[in-house]
């Protein structure tokens, strides 16, 4: 039950499945795993929207695609986080304006300029890296997720995220970690490690300045980090294995 609960949390996949407390802590562990199947779903599509269009309007599809796969629950935790950061003077001001549901201007900025960097991104990818990107972006990202509920505090008395903290135990942790690593090397080789490990970089620093800031994480941050690292693995996955010759 844990991956199925995994799949209703992270996507829009229509399941209506009542999944307990404890299946719903355990899909930590899957989380890489269904960020494996939404950039499988990723590169189904571009293959199919390549067929018809332009590689421009492919892009933009794709990206619209990700947003509705995983009903812009990241996004949104962005946008939020932004605000947040940009609005708040002291850690309970940020969380206070973070959970307004009202979008404010730094949002606003921040999403456009993450998703104009998507765009931009996709655009100069090379097409030999195009797999491989579309598949692992997600995957690593979502496992950053794992680790920054294992790596920090959550900062709210009360919240979906205390779900995943109080049920929290290192073997998720250990499997959440396998299933990348057995995804990224396979696919890219020691490279696979490179960019895998570049992506635990960002979620320290992202983890560990967002802590700082609000005296803690929350589910807002979470997806914060998972869409600042997804940009960065498509962005590096091309300059790592093009300085290593793969």
């Amino acid at each position: 039950m844990g991956l199925v609960a995994a799949l209703q949390f992270l996507t829009v996949v229509p399941l209506r499945v009542n999944v307990s407390v404890s299946a719903l802590r355990r899909s930590l562990a899957y989380f890489p795993l269904v960020g494996l199947m939404i950039g499988g779903l990723l590169y189904g599509l571009d293959r199919l929207f390549a067929l018809a269009f332009p590689a421009s309007l492919t892009n933009i599809l794709l990206i619209i695609a990700l947003v509705i796969i995983t009903r812009a629950l990241h996004l949104d935790g962005f946008i939020d986080t932004c605000d947040g950061l940009a609005g708040g003077r002291s850690p309970e001001e940020r969380l206070r304006i973070m959970r307004d549901s009202r979008v404010g201007g730094f949002g606003v900025v921040g999403g456009c300029c993450l998703i104009l960097l998507q765009y931009v991104a996709l655009s100069v990818l090379p097409p030999e890296y195009r797999m491989e990107v579309l598949i692992l972006m997600p995957a690593i990202a979502r496992w950053t997720m794992v680790y920054a509920v294992f790596a920090h505090p959550y900062a709210r008395e009360q919240g979906l995220g205390t779900v995943f903290h109080q049920g929290k135990t290192l073997p998720w942790l250990a499997v959440a970690t396998a299933i990348t690593l057995a995804a990224s090397i396979p696919l890219l080789g020691l490279d696979g490690l490179a960019v895998t490990a570049a992506a635990l970089l960002a979620a320290i620093f992202m983890g560990s300045y967002l802590n700082k800031k609000l005296g803690g994480l929350t589910g807002d941050t979470y997806g914060a980090i998972n869409e600042v690292v997804q940009l960065e693995v498509l962005i590096l996955i091309p300059l790592i294995t093009w300085s290593y010759g793969v």
